[in-house]
């Protein structure tokens, strides 16, 4: 368990048996139904290793591991804070959208260090992190000049380091020893029509051949593959191309990147659109031609729904169950945490539950500075927290939001000495990502004490309701739906997808504030 939470719940898995086999049986796909895009896998021994990408949430990257490539816990972030610029403080601006778009993340056997590296929008640079364990801390490594887009890491047998990148024309650049900068790059394959637009490299020397897989989103994955070294020349076929999703309405599996097991066998973990959730990763079997090239394990032609578990060995290893109870009890957040933009670090801590000062004075939930978001969890999650509000000042609202571009939230509203628990809704921005409407208020409700539960049911399945549905409690056993269900987009734009939102804001002045006890999430 993270140190900051303590789960009570039914799928917490514990993996037992050393150097025993772990028992086959079928997964499922999504393999974790939350938004995370952009995927790189690879693995680490016995472990495998998962990153993806989060926009202008912080910590960002974020890394998750498995030992089955099925059941996975977040262990930590490959950028600790977004230093792009002051927007990513929201000072002067947002940066919404910017920040950690695909990225690579691979693991160097000689110096045993882990490295992500990726193109911020902000500045077109190339910013790369190395830790030497990707659960502990990350620091900056370099800052190349060049924007490598999309861009996939080869850490190749002699140890050198290529990074194939780009859109449509494809290109490999090789790395200094110390991967601080670049020696040489060239373009290795210019797409013709079929496939036309290409990204997302991910890049791999197998047995001597070597490979980049690409994404045409957002429908398909092209395979680029060279027996003659990394830069070339290639020839490219595809993998999968409009082939039927693992869940109902959504997009077709692409992009992603391939691992193999410690018994030699070869998955591919690609992602769905699926939004109003996001992109969800969905895992299949591969296996390899005559010739070098990979084909997916399809079901009827059909990305399958299950498939047979990996045959792995089980490693005697704990793995944090995505629901359960947080009680905020650590010295440090749970790695399923992110923030809306950078936190303002002094307005925040955690004694005896999360104690959110108010660190922002707006009327809008979308300039308000430490926002704590949670991925939800599909098909359909219900997100609740326990809200003590004797400390909040005049001007202030705290609660609990339903968050991406369009939004809205339940939570308590003090005014003139007066308190009381709202549902606001019409919260929204335009297409550059500005805010062009702060809400208002659809209902409201006396409360009493300085105590309450607040709760959000949110189906974010493509084919479900797409609501979500706000209520509120004195006791935590009776709830009260407040105002009307808030249905959410469905629109790709954002990329990001729906999230549970703790905020706390001032309208009037700082020094408020709140404690949350806990938050709970639960498959609804």
């Amino acid at each position: 368990m993270m140190g900051s939470r303590g789960f009570i719940t039914k799928a917490a898995l514990l993996l037992l048996g050393g150097a025993a086999t772990a028992a086959v049986a079928d997964f499922t796909n999504p393999v974790l139904w939350e938004d995370l895009a952009d995927l790189d896998i690879f693995r680490v021994g016995d472990a495998f290793y998962y990153s993806a990408s989060t926009m202008a949430y912080s910590p960002g990257a974020p890394i998750l591991r498995s030992y089955d490539l099925v059941n996975w816990e977040f262990v930590g972030h490959s950028v600790p804070v977004l230093d792009f610029g002051p927007t990513y403080d929201l000072d002067g601006g947002q940066a919404y959208v910017e920040g950690i778009w695909a990225s690579f993340c691979n693991y160097r056997p000689s110096n045993q260090l882990f490295y992500w590296g990726g193109c911020i929008r902000s500045d077109l640079k190339t910013h790369i992190y190395t830790a030497s364990d990707a659960s502990g801390e990350w620091s900056k490594h370099a800052v190349i000049d060049n924007c490598y887009y999309d861009a996939g890491l080869l850490v190749d047998t002699d140890d050198k380091l290529y990074v194939a990148y780009g859109s449509t024309n494809i290109n490999v650049a090789e790395l200094s020893a110390d991967g601080t900068s670049e020696v040489s790059s060239q373009v290795v394959f210019n797409s013709p029509s079929n496939p036309g637009y290409i990204e997302g490299s991910r890049f791999y020397n197998i047995n001597g051949t070597y490979y980049i897989f690409l994404t045409r989103p957002p429908d398909a994955e092209y395979v680029l593959k060279s027996t003659s070294g990394p830069f070339g020349p290639y020839e490219g076929r595809y993998l999968v191309d409009r082939v039927g999703a693992p869940v109902a309405s959504a997009g077709a599996p692409h992009q992603g990147g391939i691992v193999d097991t410690p018994n030699g066998d070869w998955y591919y973990m690609s992602f769905i659109d699926a939004y109003p959730g996001g992109r969800m990763p969905v895992l299949a079997p591969i296996t390899w031609d005559d010739e070098g090239w990979p084909s997916v394990t399809l079901v009827n032609g059909a990305w399958g729904q299950t498939y047979p578990s990996p045959d792995v060995l089980a490693a005697p290893a704990t793995v944090e169950p995505p629901t359960g109870i947080d009680t905020f009890s650590g010295s440090a957040l749970s790695h399923q945490w992110e923030w809306n933009h950078n936190p303002d670090n002094t307005k925040w801590s955690l004694d005896g539950g999360l104690r959110l000062q108010t660190a922002t004075v707006t009327d809008d939930l979308y300039a308000a500075r430490n926002t704590l978001t949670h991925r939800i969890l599909g098909p359909a999650s219900t997100g609740t927290i326990v809200l003590d509000f004797s400390s909040m000042a005049d001007g202030d609202r705290a609660g609990l939001s339903l968050f991406r571009d369009q939004s809205a939230w339940i939570g308590i509203v003090k005014d003139n000495g007066a308190t009381k628990i709202a549902m606001w809704d019409d919260i929204t921005m335009d297409a550059d990502w500005n805010t062009n409407s702060t809400g208002s208020e659809v209902a409201s409700a006396d409360i009493s004490g300085s105590r309450v539960w607040l709760r959000l049911a949110a189906d974010i399945a493509p084919a479900g309701t797409k609501q979500g549905v706000f209520s509120y409690s004195n006791d935590g056993e009776t709830f009260t739906t407040l105002g009307t269900p808030f249905t959410m987009i469905t629109a790709w734009q954002y990329f990001i997808g729906y999230r549970f939102g703790i905020f706390n804001f001032a309208t009037q002045a700082l020094g408020g504030s709140v404690l949350v006890e806990s938050f709970e999430m639960v498959l609804s």
